[in-house]
């Protein structure tokens, strides 16, 4: 998969990663809590964002940008109308209307689960699963296991931001999945 220019991607890197904040003790205390949306007030920047992510997956043979609720909500329907594929929602527990099929998981601080529509996904779509951040990964794997459950091949996940230290990406490399992040979190953990 290919990127832009590296002096320009840099540079709008520097961009995302100064419009990002840190919130502390939210939602959780301990949880020191990357927020997007401060991104999202400087069209410049959140423009920036989302051609990143075009410039990666714009001749990958993309069928379905898979948008992890909330924030995958954001940058997922952007892409997927620029590449030209479709966009599946994939939502907390009794949010969708009709059949679905469900995924529980673990997060850093509880428990939770994912849903998506019986039919969103067909075999042989080619997927990217979309969110802002990525932590242990535990929301990145239920969502491929019911992208993968409903037939589709998810190439890779996509973030803004990764959490290095909590090991998301091992654990979706150990499950044979890439990880595409565009900065790392802005913080040291505190012990």
């Amino acid at each position: 998969m290919s990127s832009g220019d590296d002096g320009e991607s840099s540079g709008r890197l520097t961009g995302i990663k100064s419009a990002l904040r840190v919130v502390p003790n939210f939602p959780k205390p301990g949880i020191m809590f990357q927020d997007i949306t401060t991104l999202l007030l400087d069209p410049k920047v959140f423009k920036d964002t989302v051609d990143l992510f075009l410039e990666r997956y714009r001749n990958e043979n993309i069928s379905v940008v898979a948008g992890i609720e909330a924030r995958g909500f954001i940058f997922g329907p952007s892409i997927a109308l620029a590449i030209g594929a479709k966009f599946v929602p994939l939502r907390k527990p009794k949010k969708l209307p009709g059949e679905v099929i469900s995924e529980k998981y673990v997060l850093e601080y509880g428990s939770d689960c994912l849903e998506m529509h019986v039919g969103a996904v067909t075999s042989g779509d080619r997927a990217i699963v979309v969110d802002d951040l990525i932590a242990t990964g535990g929301t990145f794997c239920a969502a491929m296991n019911l992208l993968e459950r409903a037939g589709a091949e998810v190439v890779e996940c996509a973030c803004v931001i990764e959490v290095p230290e909590l090991k998301g990406r091992e654990r979706l490399e150990s499950c044979g999945k890439p990880l595409y992040a565009l900065v790392e979190s802005q913080f040291e953990r505190r012990s």
